[in-house]
């Protein structure tokens, strides 16, 4: 694929200052990202890093038996393949395209070229991964203390804040795999905001009719994750 001109859509690659943001434009290409593509495996090697611009990826821990759940979500105010700055060259979970769109795809050496140089791109992501690491934590609490019908809420915002429509694209089926729990679960606690006319869900796609009803159903996990990106990366914050 050709070359970048300019990266637009993700806000972290935005956040560049000019001279840091031509270094990597030579390097990036705008990629294609297929609802349910395997971006990553579990203990594969990260031969490319991902910006998405469009799209929503979800990082899933895997059980030896094939069960999975999500533990975090990245969008337009983030980066896929973040062990590569941390150490490591492979990565423990595996992540998977949650809502299709497109994403800006990095090789690893320039990543971890431009990461040595110790400049804004640094401190960027160093930034992004507290703020991630934050939603990590925030998400095995809620799994472990809240109940299916606070954790879709939970869901169902987090991804908004990603997208630029009040549409997601997704089965019940897979967010009770994203969620690590039963699929009846799942589809009672969203018959039930369906009948509260806050979502309406038909052929795999679910619509959010209200916003601000879901915001008052959500537990406090959603706001603790956002005030915590608000703080570390104000400009990804709408």
């Amino acid at each position: 694929m050709p070359a970048v001109q300019k990266p637009l859509g993700n806000l972290l690659l935005g956040a560049l200052p000019p001279a840091d943001s031509e270094r990597l434009l030579a390097h990036l290409e705008y990629v294609p990202m297929t609802l349910g593509q395997v971006v990553y495996e579990s203990g594969a090697l990260l031969d490319h890093v991902y910006f998405p611009a469009t799209c929503i990826v979800s990082l899933l821990y895997v059980m030896a038996d094939g069960a999975s759940a999500e533990v975090a979500i990245v969008g337009k105010e983030g980066i896929v393949g973040l062990a590569l700055v941390m150490g490591g060259d492979t990565t423990p979970s595996r992540a998977l395209v949650q809502s299709a769109g497109f994403s800006y795809r990095l090789p690893s050496g320039v990543l971890k070229a431009e990461f040595n140089q110790v400049g804004a791109l640094h401190v960027l992501l160093l930034r992004y991964t507290q703020a991630l690491l934050t939603q990590m934590a925030q998400t095995a609490v809620c799994n472990r203390h809240h109940t299916v019908d606070q954790q879709l809420c939970r869901w169902l915002l987090l991804s908004l804040d990603r997208l630029e429509s009040s549409e997601i694209s997704m089965t019940q089926e897979l967010i009770a795999n994203m969620l690590g729990v039963r699929r009846e679960g799942v589809n009672l606690a969203a018959g039930k905001l369906q009948a509260s006319g806050i979502i309406q869900y038909r052929h795999g796609v679910i619509s959010v009719l209200n916003r601000k009803r879901l915001e008052e159903r959500v537990c406090e996990c959603y706001s603790v994750v956002k005030k915590e990106q608000a703080r570390l990366l104000p400009f990804a914050v709408g």
